[in-house]
């Protein structure tokens, strides 16, 4: 692995496990999903207002390793704000982004790049967003 995208991934990961974007319990949300690896316990939950198609706050609880916290955390911190048009391109983005080896334009994003080199962390880099992603797809059934 390149060392500027390990180290990357090293800082991101150190920083957003030690101090999580809206890392709160909020039961009274519109919206609670669950995120969980029964493979080695993480556990979140994320919890969603929204407005309109804007999702107006998300904040998550739980436990896990480092990764899916810190990955949790990013995804907390690049969706909130945004309407689930860009929620959907960011999911898009993210996913896309272990199947070719370009690099991201967000440096924060890109750091999870460094999960592909670590076949047994892509379920902790991708846990939080795999949730997201199964929601969304779920509320657009008729």
């Amino acid at each position: 692995m390149d060392e500027k995208l390990k180290q990357l991934y090293q800082g991101v990961i150190l920083k957003h496990s030690q101090s999580p974007i809206n890392y709160e319990k909020r039961e009274d949300a519109d919206i609670k999903i669950e995120a969980y690896n029964p493979l080695c316990g993480d556990q979140f939950k994320l919890f969603l207002e929204t407005e309109g198609d804007v999702v107006k706050s998300i904040h998550f609880h739980g436990y896990g390793c480092a990764i899916s916290k810190a990955s949790t955390s990013i995804l907390v911190k690049k969706v909130e704000g945004k309407s689930i048009d860009e929620v959907q391109q960011l999911l898009k983005e993210y996913f896309d982004m272990f199947e070719n080896d370009e690099a991201h334009p967000d440096e924060e994003l890109d750091a999870f790049a460094a999960a592909k080199s670590f076949p047994g962390r892509m379920q902790c880099a991708t846990l939080s967003w795999e949730s997201l992603k199964k929601w969304l797809k779920e509320k657009e059934l008729p």
